[in-house]
């Protein structure tokens, strides 16, 4: 195998990100990672290539990519997203890259009225126009925002949001990222959209349930206004338009617009999609501090 890196992940650092450098790396996989700060990267990403780069800086995606066939395009959610991830695709094409991944979320729409998937969805478009080939991973809610209100399930057994009875097949970043191994590396994935869930859908109240089972202790889930949940959002230091962004994606959310399960981690895998139960068993540790 060579050992000389054909294959770029951005936000290595990030979430989903950190799930997918490690899942290469334990598979003897060589990659670039594209960082905003080497010497962070460094600490977390020992034994690989890293290159510094900024989204509002073409010249430095260009650098980043020479050389490079597969890219992982993943950005920080911002105003500034959609943007950035159109530059980048601009670069890709302009020196040669074969194969962008794209993280995408469940429902990407053009016409949504949730500005994440309509932003997804322009991107997604625009790479098909580029004529480069790509997998879009579409994934719903990430069990690991759950991990948002750790301190609140630790201090007051309680988490809250503006959802009602409505489920969501949650997954968890290790699903998404095996899925992303495989596209970014394995064959019969060029022009996919997968659709990626979790193997149950559950209410949050049932997530509630699930947690006080594992932590052995109460912990309940309130319902809350958008309008307090926006309120929340902000005095946590959401900027203002990914709080209302996140109010905008849990309305999509208690509409039953992200409750459906497809089979696809294990499809593309080998491997069922992680339960809740084992996420919650598995950081237990963080909602009892």
């Amino acid at each position: 195998m060579s050992t000389f890196p054909k294959i770029l992940i951005t936000g290595a650092t990030g979430s989903v990100g950190s799930a997918l450098t490690q899942q290469l790396a334990q598979r003897g996989i060589p990659f670039r990672a594209l960082v905003r700060s080497e010497k962070e990267a460094l600490a977390t990403l020992p034994g690989v290539e890293v290159v510094r780069g900024d989204f509002n800086d073409p010249a430095s995606l260009a650098r980043a990519l020479q050389g490079i066939e597969r890219a992982f395009l993943l950005t920080s959610s911002s105003e500034q997203a959609e943007q950035q991830q159109l530059t980048f695709v601009t670069e890709a094409r302009r020196v040669g890259v074969q194969h962008l991944v794209k993280l995408s979320q469940l429902a990407a729409d053009l016409h949504s009225p949730v500005r994440f998937l309509r932003y997804h969805a322009v991107v997604e478009e625009a790479i098909r126009e580029t004529g480069l080939t790509y997998t879009f991973l579409r994934p719903n809610l990430f069990m690991q925002g759950l991990l948002g209100f750790r301190s609140s399930i630790a201090q007051q057994g309680l988490f809250f949001a503006a959802i009602g009875d409505a489920k969501i097949s949650l997954i968890d970043v290790h699903d998404i990222a095996a899925v992303a191994v495989e596209a970014l590396t394995g064959e019969g994935h060029t022009g996919k959209t997968y659709t990626l869930t979790g193997s149950e859908a559950l209410s949050h109240s049932e997530i509630a349930q699930q947690l006080s089972a594992v932590l052995h202790k109460p912990v309940h889930f309130q319902e809350v206004s958008p309008e307090l949940m926006r309120e929340a959002l902000r005095s946590i230091g959401f900027p203002e338009w990914q709080a209302e962004g996140l109010v905008e994606d849990y309305a999509h959310y208690s509409r039953n617009e992200a409750a459906m399960v497809t089979h696809t981690v294990r499809e593309v895998t080998g491997q069922a999609a992680r339960t809740f139960q084992a996420f919650a068993q598995e950081f237990a540790p963080l909602f009892r501090k």
